[in-house]
């Protein structure tokens, strides 16, 4: 018995298959690509996801060499928050727009204006930002009316792949959220919202936990895909909750932390909790029953990438790393500010810009390149920070992935600003795995999420926080709180 994880991302549609055991067999992927047809416009073809994911499946089959008669089960994840509408009979109306599409400021102006800023975040457990589903519509109502008279279903990237292979318009609860027109706490549809906003109710699909089966493979995508007809298609989850289900942060105070080009803070909550700014957001969890919070930094590894590329292009990661451990926690006072493409958590400021402070004739390139590695940990912990004031408590553990966590130093640096376990894991293919998992547990291979991760992510690694850089660090951290507030005025002047 095996399961199949899909993952359709920004860049690519990949196909994961596990068995049941949990171990990956074969992973498959074909690449998308990227419309910016004006500038802060992000789009792509839905059409073009299907035929990348048709074709991964295929090519994971052929890997693995089984047939699409031995997959019990189908998980779905993928990139977030994407706008894909389509008319009565499922044709897409116009090209998706995606999460990092950045023309609906005046939108998100407006659902603020609409329902009030502070009675909003308590519905949705967000701040309307441009990055959500919701100003999205509102944009294509405005500016696009013919397309809006046309539309009859509003679907998110993952779900658009659902209706293909299953014929059904669902959706799972954490990306229903995801659009900021749910109701976090009763993990459905907001009709307040939807009213507020003129968004049809009948627009919007049922959803269901990341466990539930929402439909089965087709005849048609049975024939395009290698698949069984019949095989059921779990609910899954947005790439953020799959990928946290991927690692095992499934249980309070197990909290996955991401550093790639972003980061991300993800810790799992028993109850829908908010913070009160909407700095934090509060999403329903893939796990049934469950929700998250979740910080994002725009520019996490992208800082050491960035410094690497424009600063000391003539030298490895691992040559510049070398010379920074040699400098001791704090960096003899120089301070990095990794604001160079804006902010979000949590500061959500697109005006905000990248620094270096404290600058003196003692600093070499090792003093910066330490800088840039503390820098990037101080604003991740800016969102432990929010997160622990928010009322989740203790953060026992946390699960690292991504790229910037393949680096010893930078891992004990994190470790030590968050004071907290640091560990890796055995799973590197993120919510494409925790789509399979999901599968699983819908198929009653595992009891629940919590037992399918027990039973197949494990811990490969443990970095304790060094109790002397934990000091040091407080210090620091205490000072780079005190630097955004005071330099807002000066980036919103330049």
């Amino acid at each position: 018995m095996y399961f199949l994880g899909i993952d359709t991302s920004t860049t690519s549609s990949k196909a994961l298959l596990i068995d049941e055991k949990g171990e990956v067999i074969a992973v498959a992927s074909s690449p998308h690509t990227l419309q910016t047809p004006k500038p802060l416009w992000s789009e792509q073809n839905p059409l073009e996801w299907w035929d990348a994911v048709a074709a991964s499946i295929k090519s994971v089959l052929e890997k693995a060499n089984i047939s699409g008669e031995r997959i019990a089960a189908v998980g779905l994840t993928g990139q977030m928050h994407g706008l894909v509408l389509l008319d009565e009979v499922g044709n897409v109306l116009r090209p998706a727009i995606l999460w990092n599409d950045q023309r609906t400021q005046s939108q998100c102006d407006e659902i603020h204006r609409r329902i009030g800023k502070e009675k909003f975040i308590q519905i949705a457990g967000n701040l309307a930002l441009t990055g959500f589903t919701a100003p999205k519509i509102l944009w294509v109502k405005e500016n696009e009316p013919e397309i809006y008279k046309k539309a009859k279903h509003v679907l998110l990237p993952k779900d658009y792949i659902r209706y293909k292979l299953t014929g059904e318009y669902a959706m799972d609860k954490a990306d229903g959220a995801g659009t900021i027109l749910f109701d976090l706490k009763s993990r459905e549809w907001s009709d307040e919202v939807l009213s507020a906003l003129d968004i049809p109710r009948a627009w919007m699909p049922k959803t269901f936990e990341g466990t539930e089966f929402t439909g089965h493979i087709t005849n048609e995508a049975a024939s395009l895909t290698g698949l069984k007809v019949g095989t059921p298609v779990a609910a899954g989850g947005g790439d953020q909750a799959a990928g946290a289900v991927g690692v095992g942060a499934v249980e309070v105070g197990i909290v996955g932390l991401t550093v790639g080009t972003s980061g991300v803070v993800f810790a799992t909550t028993p109850s829908a909790l908010i913070e009160p700014a909407g700095r934090l957001h509060a999403f329903c969890h893939a796990v049934p029953n469950m929700w998250h919070f979740m910080g994002v930094m725009l520019s996490a590894a992208g800082s050491l990438q960035w410094y690497r590329d424009m600063l000391a292009s003539n030298m490895s990661f691992d040559e510049l790393l070398k010379e920074a451990g040699s400098i001791p926690a704090g960096s003899e006072g120089l301070q990095f500010l990794p604001y160079l493409s804006g902010e979000r958590t949590p500061h959500p400021d697109p005006l905000a810009r990248g620094a270096f402070i404290g600058l003196t004739l003692r600093h070499s390139r090792a003093h910066m390149t330490r800088a840039v590695l503390e820098g990037v940990s101080f604003g991740l912990k800016d969102s432990f920070t929010l997160i622990q004031n928010a009322g989740l408590g203790a953060i026992t553990q946390v699960r690292a992935s991504g790229g910037g966590t393949k680096s010893i130093l930078w891992r004990q640096i994190l470790a030590s600003v968050l004071d907290a376990e640091l560990v890796t894991v055995n799973t590197t293919e993120g919510a494409a795995y925790g789509a399979a998992l999901l599968a699983g547990v819908g198929a009653g291979v595992w009891a629940d999420v919590i037992s399918a991760c027990k039973a197949s992510v494990k811990i490969t690694g443990s970095t304790q926080p060094d109790l002397f850089q934990v000091d040091a660090y407080k210090k620091s951290y205490s000072l780079y709180q005190e630097l955004y507030p005071i330099l807002k005025p000066s980036f919103e002047k330049m």
